[in-house]
């Protein structure tokens, strides 16, 4: 007949799987119709394009540069390096877990309505509350942190033009660091009012500059070196010697999973994008997979190829050097200072790394704004009628401003104190994790009977790989609550599970004093279309088969 349903009503609508005699742009329309949504965003993107928002906002340049420090400490090469594919490997299991629900349900909504639909009637609700505060929030907090880290590179930027730390180089007060951000989340802004169309190149370009500046910078910067690290030295030397107090091996290794888990994250970007993509149900889960696997073996050979050209790593993290102790920024400058005199070539690269956090960054708002707006479509917010809307273009062109708007005022805590900032955006890989575990948990048991895969499936690994990755995400969010320094002081007090913890409270606090009175959660179906559409199928079709 050329229309076949896989039935389980239970949660909402049952997953139509059409036949190539009609498969054209308006089944894409129809199955979003069938999870209770019309269609109003323009659907252009490409399996390509969807990959690539979520490859540039993992961004392996922006992420493993900002993060160097950290991995750097807490240690060293070993850390990193061993470090990096621990945590590439589990990411990768919950990348595969998400992939699976998203070809059941893709809808801009994401990880929200996951939760809603696989809870059912009964919880759904409060399930999509809880998940959709959490992943919305992440998302506010890691646009603010991918645009302050740009912020704070075109500081370094600027101060080893000027001559340096050691040379009376220019240093920007954290007003000007502030004004900096500001002046970035504007332009992301302003770019994200043009076309999906033009959306997807710039998606497109940032994904490539990634790639080839990963390849560039590993292979450029060990070879310019005129000291480099040897073998045994990249592959075994584990860094005992920090400042922070903690001296246990293994405690010191799990803390450097941290430079690895923050930057793979992000991903559910492709899921978010999925009614702005062809072939959601299949491109959707291809683009969170390819994204997570690229990334880890991209990051891998930056990070390889830049830890070769390190030679002494307490001098990398002091204050006292020409880039304030920016660790990768010393080695960049240092490295060609060595060689030619100056250290020219090392602010250029130092360049390519800021164009990719730029790009970055504007993949993230075009991400928390589509969040943001299928948030809105369910009333979730305050003020939902005005973050809804789409503009000419088909954009959400007011969440996108509210995104910015959001991002800009976590920023603002920089001006009181940076381990308040550090507290805020702590919630952009906490909670995110967290909201992305929420869903792959409710799928492997309340809906571990109930839920109907896409074209995209696990098959009998499913519940296997949801609870290893349930386990992962439980791990890490206890592992980014250790303390990074002892004995703790005010300064050195790791402040996330207070940011996480007040989130929790706020959250739960809003639902039991008022949204559970008047939030429904997300359309678990649109029955009555469903049943009129399937029913103009069937009759079509069996008109056009009599008079064959």
């Amino acid at each position: 007949m050329g229309v076949e349903t896989s039935e389980s009503m239970e949660g909402g609508a049952p997953y139509l799987q059409l036949s190539n005699e009609i498969v054209d742009n308006h089944s894409e329309e129809f199955r979003l119709n069938q999870l209770g949504y019309k269609q109003e965003l323009s659907r252009n993107l490409s399996a390509l394009s969807n990959f690539a928002v979520s490859f540039s906002i993992i961004s392996i340049l922006t992420g493993i540069t900002t993060l160097y420090n950290t991995g750097i400490t807490f240690g060293g090469p070993m850390s990193m390096i061993y470090g990096w594919l621990v945590a590439g490997a589990f990411t990768l299991m919950v990348g595969l877990s998400m992939a699976e629900i998203c070809s059941a349900f893709p809808t801009s909504g994401g990880l929200y309505y996951w939760s809603a639909k696989l809870c059912g009637e009964q919880w759904g609700s409060f399930a999509s509350w809880i998940t959709g505060w959490f992943n919305i929030v992440g998302q506010w907090a890691i646009t603010t942190s991918i645009d302050f880290s740009l912020a704070q590179l075109i500081q370094v930027i600027i101060l080893l033009s000027t001559g340096g730390k050691n040379g009376g180089g220019y240093q920007a007060s954290k007003y000007e660091v502030l004004g900096i951000h500001g002046g970035v989340l504007l332009i992301h802004a302003i770019l994200n009012n043009a076309s999906v169309a033009c959306l997807s190149f710039f998606g497109m370009f940032a994904a490539s500059w990634n790639v080839i500046g990963v390849f560039v910078l590993m292979i450029l910067i060990p070879t310019v070196a005129t000291q480099r690290a040897s073998a045994e030295f990249v592959f075994t030397n584990f860094n005992m010697e920090n400042d922070v107090g903690i001296h246990n091996k293994f405690y010191i290794f799990v803390l450097g999973l941290l430079m690895g888990q923050y930057t793979l994250v992000g991903y559910d970007a492709s899921a978010n994008m999925t009614e702005e993509t062809k072939d959601a149900d299949m491109n959707g889960p291809k683009g969170i997979i390819s994204a997570i696997g690229i990334s880890i073996i991209v990051g891998w050979g930056y990070l390889l190829g830049i830890t070769f050209a390190v030679t002494d790593i307490p001098y990398l993290l002091s204050e006292d050097n020409d880039a304030g102790g920016y660790a990768i920024a010393e080695v960049f400058y240092l490295v060609f200072k060595s060689r030619y005199g100056s250290g020219t070539g090392g602010i250029i690269c130092l360049g390519i790394i800021a164009v990719a956090i730029f790009f970055c960054g504007m993949s993230s708002v075009t991400s928390n704004s589509r969040t943001t707006y299928a948030f809105s479509r369910d009333g979730a917010m305050p003020f939902s009628s005005v973050w809804n809307k789409v503009n000419k273009k088909e954009v959400p062109m007011n969440a996108v401003w509210l995104s910015v708007f959001i991002s800009f005022c976590m920023a603002l805590t920089s001006l009181g104190s940076m381990v308040a900032f550090q507290a805020m955006v702590s919630i952009a890989t906490v909670g995110l994790y967290i909201a992305y575990a929420l869903p792959i948990l409710f799928r492997v048991t309340v809906a571990r009977i109930s839920f109907t895969s896409g074209p995209f499936n696990l098959g009998r690994c499913s519940i296997l790989i949801g609870w290893i990755s349930v386990i992962w995400v439980a791990f890490i969010t206890v592992l980014f609550s250790l303390p990074v320094a002892y004995p703790a002081s005010w300064n050195t007090f790791n402040y996330t599970p207070v940011a996480v913890g007040g989130l929790l409270l706020l959250v739960l606090s809003s639902w039991l004093l008022s949204a559970r009175h008047w939030f429904n959660g997300p359309p678990l179906s649109n029955c009555e279309h469903y049943f009129l559409n399937y029913m103009f199928l069937l009759i079509y079709f069996s008109y056009i088969d009599q008079c064959n």
